[in-house]
């Protein structure tokens, strides 16, 4: 009985594609990057000659790969295997489920990514607190910043520190979660043990978030645990913290962000901030900003807000990129 497993997978696509006929590969090209594109056109030139049986075996392949796929996005990975394996025999079910599995890099809460936060958020805002810091350590950082955010502000700080003080969460637990979601949402498992939250996750977390919102879940914080915020705080970057930078870093930022949104930032900050932003600026620059913010009015302080938050993620693209250095404090930060 012939199979596809003589071919690769881009020969297999290009087969596919043959198969189609020039039309409807016309339209499935529309939806591929460049890149797929050549790389399928330079497989298709390649292919001499398929037999019916070999064509055959591909058309299989694919079409159980899409019914597999299907049913992975549906109902899970056990759903998912219990029917494959009914149809096609145990050892073929593994084999498949393992390959989508590692193709598309399955995850706990996985599902999650396709879903408006928002549902997430109406479904956990009643769960106790511990349940709601597991699935918001899972799932995609903005989303957590988003339900965190809609959170009754006297839970959110107790979320945020429980998120932080997680370390590993089993498959059993994990399973339990997810199958509450399960039955509203759909849910997918992995079966190994899965690191989740601690001071990266929370501080993923709060980068996302609003600014008054942050605010308020560290001074809460604060009170019930000093240790945890500073050890948060020395993984974030505030605006107010543009004073702990080197001169050149200073320069760099002033050059990368938009003057309007470094005036309307300069609006509401401590007068240390503005002599250091001053002493970094040409004399010319230090000149013009003064007028504007003299005759600039009053301004919104969620406008001011964003600015900085605007401005703060220019500082942090630039750290990621090697081209500024931010210390957050301790004996290795120090520069020799």
């Amino acid at each position: 009985m012939a199979t596809a497993s003589k071919f690769t997978g881009k020969q297999k696509a290009a087969i596919l594609l043959i198969s189609m006929g020039k039309e409807a590969s016309a339209k499935l090209y529309k939806y591929l990057p460049e890149e797929e594109i050549e790389q399928l056109t330079v497989a298709i030139a390649n292919i001499r000659k398929v037999d019916a049986v070999e064509k055959e075996a591909v058309l299989k392949e694919f079409h159980e790969m899409c019914i597999a796929q299907d049913y992975l996005a549906t109902g899970g990975i056990n759903f998912a295997q219990e029917v494959l394996e009914s149809a096609l025999g145990e050892d073929r079910a593994k084999q498949m489920i393992q390959r989508l599995t590692t193709q598309l890099e399955v995850k706990p809460f996985d599902f999650t990514r396709r879903i408006d936060p928002m549902q997430i958020y109406h479904f956990l805002q009643n769960e106790h607190p511990q349940t709601i810091a597991l699935v918001l350590a899972h799932i995609d950082p903005q989303q957590s910043s988003m339900i965190l955010s809609s959170l009754p502000s006297e839970l959110q700080s107790d979320v945020a520190k429980r998120i932080a003080q997680l370390e590993q969460a089993s498959p059993a637990v994990i399973k339990e979660v997810e199958h509450i979601l399960e039955q509203k949402l759909t849910a997918t498992i992995r079966q190994e043990y899965s690191v989740v939250g601690g001071i990266d996750s929370i501080v993923s977390i709060l980068n996302g978030v609003d600014r008054s919102t942050e605010k308020s879940i560290l001074e809460h914080l604060e009170v019930e645990n000093h240790n945890l915020v500073e050890e948060i705080k020395k993984r974030m970057f505030t605006f107010e913290d543009l004073i702990n930078l080197d001169r050149r870093a200073i320069q760099r930022v002033i050059q990368e962000v938009e003057n309007q949104d470094l005036l309307i930032a300069m609006k509401a900050v401590s007068p240390e901030v503005k002599q250091v932003l001053f002493e970094n600026m040409s004399q010319r620059m230090v000149e013009t900003f003064q007028e504007e913010l003299q005759y600039l009015g009053p301004v919104r302080v969620k406008d001011v807000e964003d600015a900085q938050g605007r401005i703060v993620s220019v500082i942090r693209l630039l750290e990621d990129a090697g081209e500024i250095v931010i210390a957050r404090g301790g004996i290795d930060e120090i520069l020799l």
